[in-house]
């Protein structure tokens, strides 16, 4: 049973700012930030998860057994990341790319202090803590100095892991596997890499100025780091209630009003970025059915068009009622990977996709959330994301897009630089 505080914010987003610059003493983070974004289903603005009192790390084998043991015996609130490389978990798959990062596939805490913003109102919640150490926490908090962000310049020169050439070679290989009938739509995605070192928070806060998305994600596991401009939420329950919201279907943003919009009318009417969208919620649906009370899975939004700073995207949201015998995990682990970033058929896809990417995915395509002590849970999507290795000086970003039969392969690669664009300005400025 955790004790709690709840207090009253005159200046939210400069608390935010200082408690973040804050935890940064702790080997453990889990910071989440709606950044205000407009949306019917969050249940917090923001949270922080610092200082861990239990945790787990592992590899992929048996990883969801394990994270399904962690999260029954703390019945609490714990905080952690998913990689994408579980789905050798799920199936018989293996990730044997070029990895320079290193995470773990699998990392969870049980934290001991928990911040939990909604509006104006912060409540604390914390484990094993005297509530003296957290009115000096407060205190700390609120005379935290923040160095100004926009004083440190990174200048990194970015690499990509493959050429242009390279890469609609790769697509147009997809896409021959497309035509052959072994699948009908993958993400194929790519790595751009740097060996420097960055100041993490700094980075993270001008990545999320620039982008201000709905599931922003600063993480740190001891030397690692996820500074995440994420606009996509991969799954939520709230009791039984399940809900996905896969993202397919992207364009710019213009600075001029008229074409703006209509470059939100040509997305929304496309045939080929609609085609994409029904094909994973297809996936989505599909996946939902194996732990979903039969006839609960709907579609309640198809192909809407969400705006963001830099683009606009085209989202589906698919909700489900939960079987009530089913554990939380065991949902996330039937779902999972997310299908707006593999493809479908998903077994042949991440297969195929497999084969052609230099890079092993790790972090990236994977999910980073949250389970409460009910077994309610939200997790993200992980793109739009930096990731470091601050002992290995590695810097890395990961971008991809849906390859259909419809795909152009120069098109397809314009598309992953659009999507490209916030992080590799952070880090070459």
């Amino acid at each position: 049973m955790r004790d709690h505080k709840q207090i009253t914010l005159h200046s939210v987003e400069g608390f935010k700012t200082q408690l973040l610059a804050w935890a940064q003493q702790f080997d453990d983070i889990v910071w989440l930030d709606s950044n205000q974004y407009l949306q019917p289903h969050s249940s917090y603005d923001s949270i922080l998860a610092v200082d861990a009192f239990t945790g787990i790390q592992t590899d992929s084998v048996n990883g969801f057994q394990k994270l399904k043991e962690y999260q029954s015996m703390t019945n609490d609130w714990i905080f952690g990341y998913l990689s994408y490389d579980l789905k050798n978990d799920m199936e018989p798959l293996r990730s044997q790319n070029f990895d320079g990062l290193n995470f773990p596939d699998l990392c969870f805490f049980q934290p001991k202090r928990l911040f939990l913003f909604k509006e104006d109102k912060l409540t604390i919640r914390y484990l094993n803590v005297v509530s003296e150490e957290v009115d000096a926490d407060l205190k700390s908090i609120e005379t935290f100095s923040v160095q100004n962000s926009s004083s440190h310049k990174n200048n990194i020169q970015i690499e990509s892991r493959i050429s242009k050439n390279q890469y609609i070679k790769q697509v147009s290989t997809l896409l021959s596997h497309i035509h052959r009938g072994d699948i009908y739509e993958a993400n194929f995605c790519q790595e751009f890499y740097a060996h420097a070192d960055i100041h993490s928070l700094e980075t993270y806060f001008k990545l999320n100025k620039i982008s201000q998305p709905p599931f922003a994600t600063f993480l740190k596991t001891g030397d690692k780091f996820l500074l995440s401009s994420s606009p996509e939420r991969y799954l939520k329950k709230v009791g039984l209630e399940i809900m996905s919201q896969p993202i397919k279907g992207t364009t710019r943003r213009s600075e001029h009003l008229d074409e703006d919009a209509d470059l939100k009318t040509i997305l929304e009417s496309d045939p080929k970025e609609r085609s994409e969208n029904i094909m994973i919620v297809d996936l989505v649906r599909n996946d939902l059915s194996k732990i979903a009370q039969k006839g609960t899975v709907n579609v309640t939004e198809l192909c809407q068009i969400y705006s963001f700073k830099q683009v606009h995207h085209m989202i589906s949201t698919v909700q489900a009622k939960a079987l009530p015998t089913i554990s939380p995990v065991d949902i996330i682990a039937a779902t999972f990977p997310m299908g707006s970033m593999t493809g479908a058929p998903k077994i042949s896809a991440m297969n195929i996709i497999e084969a052609l990417e230099a890079t092993k995915r790790g972090l990236y395509s994977g999910t980073v959330g949250y389970f409460t002590p009910e077994g309610d849970f939200d997790f993200n999507v992980v793109i739009r994301s930096i990731l470091y290795n601050a002992s290995k000086s590695y810097v890395s970003f990961s971008v991809g897009s849906a390859i259909t039969s419809k795909s152009i392969p120069e098109n397809e690669y314009e598309e992953c630089l659009v999507k490209a664009k916030a992080m590799r300005s952070v880090l070459e400025n």
